[in-house]
């Protein structure tokens, strides 16, 4: 076996069913692997020297291709459906003993990292790769351990990751040649015929969405960063709602831009980088993004001059989900290790397609719960396999059900204890459309966001006086600091006020069928949190 790179731990791969033949690469650094990917043909340079890759015809997620082992460890912990669908014990080590026997002699690549900046629930893991890229990928998105550390690295899981192999869904038990599968008794993750290297990031977020909250821990997809006097803010959002761009703010230390867990300590990083989206990035909108983008960083779909290697972040030729990873550090100011103490304040961000909500308003306890449990966004485009390109709105429970292996409910009810306990307040920040729907109005400015955001967090809006929405029931600032007082007003905003009122109404209704349908059962009080009835 060849053998190369630093300090492989004394915990090998034998015992998995890897060939003692194949040939592994182990903990490669950034330099080498960028020089392999680029040997190998798997990216080119750009100008301003990150990796620039494709995913092929893959350049989301496949939701659809997700599975986890239904055992005697997750039969009853699982909230078994469409999102967590199940694959048979026997049908995962089909797979398994196939794609050994596929990978043997294959040139592999070994990364051994950590999840979670938190010491006391920081969880080992082992990334096995086909390509370089995905292995640099790897290295930039999770916690890199010290090199003291990697000769007794033990994964906790082991992920592998071959784009190359295909399943037979005649015999595999999946619905196509592609398998993104946790098997939480074997501790395995096998990720296959996809090039996506987020289905890594989400596949860990998985496996850490079921184990924390065993532990007390509630697991949450959110941006976090801290600002003055020690006030840490939350930011819960689906892609393409804005936890990256609005946690990354040169006032503030970004402690991190997608997953975090709320422990009895405090809140903390599941990553060690961030997975950007940069479709129409520009240095003066976010110049903290922008500026992260070097050697190291890995730009997927990103289009690039074959000549001047020079990016356009403007063009969707590939897909409107390009994407960048990076280290946390190549944010200025980022708070390393990512922790943190409880948050002061906690943003429900929505991306609004219809343009009706309020562009900014706090909730009560009750309505935070009530807008937690509905998760309501409008999805953009590119970052699920199949999507169309038009903005669709949607409910995603917890603003993360895709990852969420148990029901929403344990993860809500976790929340509202801590948010009762530390006494946070919450906010629902609207960075869609205002003026009319998606296609008429035009998007939220995102000068005007931020300032909103900003004055929340740091208490400006507190003693501000509110009214009451009459039909979503939020509580509206009547001004705030940097901001227009029309841009307050979503009602205003329209042209047409009857149009305002069925498109309010009709929003309303997918709210209350949304909730009926999924959590009926929740208490009276939570129900009546939410939009107002006709």
């Amino acid at each position: 076996m060849k053998n190369e790179g630093v300090s492989p731990s004394r915990h090998g791969l034998g015992e998995l069913g890897f060939q003692e033949a194949a040939v592994k690469w182990w903990n490669l650094g950034t330099g080498r692997l960028t020089e392999m990917a680029l040997v190998r043909q798997e990216g080119v340079l750009a100008g301003n020297g990150a990796l620039v890759v494709r995913t092929g015809q893959f350049t989301g997620r496949s939701p659809k291709d997700k599975y986890i082992v239904r055992d005697s460890y997750t039969s009853s912990t699982v909230a078994w459906g469409s999102v967590n669908q199940e694959l048979a014990p026997e049908e995962f080590e089909g797979i398994w003993n196939r794609l050994m026997t596929f990978l043997y002699h294959k040139e592999l690549f070994v990364a051994d990292l950590l999840a979670g900046a938190d010491l006391g629930y920081q969880m080992p893991i082992r990334v096995v790769t086909q390509r370089a890229w995905h292995s640099m990928f790897a290295r930039q998105l999770f916690i890199k351990p010290a090199l003291e550390q990697l000769a007794a690295h033990k994964p906790e899981f082991t992920i592998v990751f071959a784009p190359d192999f295909k399943c037979d869904p005649t015999l595999d038990g999946t619905q196509t040649e592609t398998c993104i599968c946790v098997n939480f008794t074997r501790k395995l993750v096998v990720i296959v015929c996809t090039c996506y290297a987020g289905e890594m990031k989400k596949s860990v977020f998985t496996i850490l969405n079921h184990l924390l909250p065993e532990r007390g821990v509630l697991p949450m997809h959110c941006s976090a960063n801290l600002g003055g006097h020690k006030r840490v803010a939350l930011f819960f959002g689906l892609s393409g709602t804005g936890k990256t761009t609005l946690s990354a703010d040169r006032n503030r230390r970004l402690i991190g831009d997608d997953e975090h867990g709320w422990s009895d300590s405090g809140i903390f990083n599941f990553e060690g980088g961030c997975y950007a989206k940069c479709i129409r990035l520009s240095a003066e909108a976010e110049p903290q993004i922008y500026n992260a983008i070097r050697f190291g960083c890995v730009l997927e779909n990103v289009v690039i001059d074959p000549v001047t290697r020079l990016l356009d972040y403007d063009s969707e030729e590939y897909t409107e989900n390009t994407r960048a990873a990076y280290r946390a550090h190549y944010i200025d100011n980022a708070l390393i290790p990512g922790t943190g103490g409880h948050p002061t304040d906690v943003v429900f961000l929505t991306a609004d397609a219809f343009g009706v909500l309020p562009p900014i308003s706090r909730l009560t306890n009750e309505q935070a719960m009530y807008h937690f449990l509905s998760g309501y966004t409008a999805r953009l485009a590119g970052t699920e396999r199949g999507m169309s390109r038009e903005p669709q709105a949607t409910f995603s429970s917890c603003f993360g059900e895709p990852f969420l292996p148990r029901s929403p409910l344990e993860y809500a009810r976790l929340l509202g204890e801590k948010l009762r306990k530390h006494k946070a307040r919450v906010w629902l920040v609207n960075t869609g459309w205002v003026g009319g729907p998606a296609g008429v109005g035009s998007r939220m400015k995102l000068a005007y966001t931020r300032a909103m955001v900003n004055a929340a967090v740091e208490g400006e809006l507190s003693d501000v006086p509110v009214r009451q929405d009459p039909v979503f029931q939020v509580h509206v600032p009547q001004f705030c600091p940097g901001v227009p007082n029309e841009f307050l007003d979503a009602r205003g905003l329209w042209a047409g006020k009857d149009a305002y009122d069925r498109a309010a109404a009709g929003l309303a209704a997918r709210f209350r069928r949304n909730f009926e349908s999924k959590f009926g059962a929740v208490g009276a009080d939570i129900a009546a949190a939410g939009p107002a009835g006709a």
